[in-house]
Order: structure tokens, then C-alpha cells, then sequence
């Protein structure tokens, strides 16, 4: 009895021994790298290419209302159909900001024109002017090109949505003042209503923009005769 104990013994002990020199050599070739290549790296999100498309910051820009590669349309509208009605443009940040500047897309100009009581402003959700700039029909007279507009008092902008205006009075020639714009038009507001149009006027006969506006009155009767949604950019 004594002799197969101690056989039994013999044969634990030769097991345990086995079992320790696999744990302290790595465990198995796999485990060890003996005999397989290193796991891949992780697929890149949005299918494996790893591509972006292009964003504000890759032209040292804080937001967008579209990649300006893709405005490549330009919209015009005679002084009848636009001067003195407020433009909105939707735009809807992610993160907070400071803004400074609001970027329009000149596309032409009209050295004849008489400008004056022409503005841009943010307002917010609630129909709140945030800020605006001074009249910037200086600045419609020369250099089509995207320039930077600066408000008269930057501010700061919590992630939300903001509504950038477009305030044109005077006269001008309707395919001389023209601005670039994403060609959309009345498609831009598939599947909303007010007051959530990315692309509307509001009221008539303004001089200045107005300290608030009501969003439930968003219209798209100016909109639907080619007044396509202009882009614009924040700094």
C-alpha cells in the first residue's frame, strides 16, 4: 500500500512540474508569439479607410453651415425680393466657442449699387440677436471672395443652434451683388418646419435687425423663387 502511494506520489509531482514549466515559459507558442503574427490592429471607424471628409479646423475655421468646396453656387436676388427682409441660415455647434467673425462667400459685386442698412447677426434658438456686426455694405463693394466679417462684440457660444442673418438694403443689379451659396434652395429644409427651417426669411421692411425674431414665423416663399441658402463660416 505504502509502494503505491508513493508511485502516486511519483506521477503528481512529475505533472506539476510539467504544468509549472508551461506557465513559466509563456504558456503556449501562441501566447508566446513562437508561432503566430501579432493581432491586426483595429479596423478604422466608418468601414476601414480611415478617411474624413473636411472640417472647419482643417482651414483654421470654428464652424460651417457646409464645406465651402461645396458651394459652388452662386445666388442672386434682386433688391424687390431680399431688401429688408431678415435671411436666416441654420448652423449647429458641437462644442463651445468664441465668435468672432462671421465668413460670407462674395461671389460678385455691382460697382453701381447703393448700399446702406446692411448687416449680419447670430440669433440663437430662441430668436435672441446674440450679436451683429456694423453695416457691412462697405464690404459688399469690393473683393469677391469669402472675407471674414467681424461682429461688433465677439461672444460666447454654448453648443446649440444659431441661426446666422442676412439683413440687404438699397439698390443693386440682381446678377451683379451675388453671393456663393450650396445650390440646395428649397430642398435644404427636407423633413422640417418652423422653427427649425435651416433656410427661411422672416419679416419685411427692416432697417436693422431686430433685438429678437419669431421662428415660428419662418417663411420659404422667398426661399422657393432661387434664393439659395447662402454658406457661411465662424471664426
Amino acid at each position: 500500500m505504502r509502494t503505491r502511494t508513493t508511485a502516486l506520489s511519483a506521477v503528481l509531482a512529475a505533472a506539476l512540474l510539467v504544468l509549472t514549466g508551461c506557465t513559466s515559459s509563456g504558456g503556449s507558442p501562441q501566447e508566446r508569439g513562437g508561432g503566430s503574427a501579432a493581432a491586426p490592429a483595429p479596423a478604422a471607424p466608418g468601414g476601414g479607410s480611415g478617411y474624413e471628409g473636411p472640417r472647419p479646423q482643417d482651414q483654421n475655421l470654428l464652424a460651417w453651415t457646409g464645406d465651402p468646396g461645396d458651394a459652388g453656387h452662386v445666388t442672386a436676388q434682386s433688391a424687390a425680393g431680399v431688401g429688408g427682409r431678415v435671411t436666416l441660415v441654420r448652423i449647429v455647434l458641437r462644442e463651445q466657442i468664441t465668435w468672432s467673425n462671421i465668413w460670407i462667400g462674395l461671389a460678385g459685386i455691382d460697382p453701381n449699387a447703393q448700399l446702406s442698412q446692411c448687416y449680419l447677426g447670430v440669433y440663437d434658438a430662441s430668436g435672441t440677436l446674440r450679436a451683429s456686426t456694423a453695416d457691412i455694405s462697405p464690404q459688399l463693394m469690393t473683393d469677391a471672395i469669402a472675407k471674414p466679417l467681424p461682429l461688433t462684440k465677439p461672444f460666447t457660444a454654448a453648443p446649440g443652434t444659431y441661426f446666422v442673418a442676412l439683413l440687404l438694403n438699397g439698390t443693386w443689379a440682381t446678377n451683379g451683388l451675388t453671393l456663393k451659396a450650396t445650390g440646395a434652395g428649397i430642398s435644404v429644409n427636407a423633413g422640417l418646419t418652423p422653427p427649425n427651417l435651416r433656410y427661411s426669411t422672416v419679416l419685411t421692411g427692416q432697417t436693422s435687425l431686430p433685438a429678437t425674431v419669431n421662428l415660428a414665423e419662418q417663411s420659404t416663399s422667398t426661399i422657393n423663387t432661387g434664393w439659395a441658402s447662402q454658406w457661411y463660416a465662424v471664426s
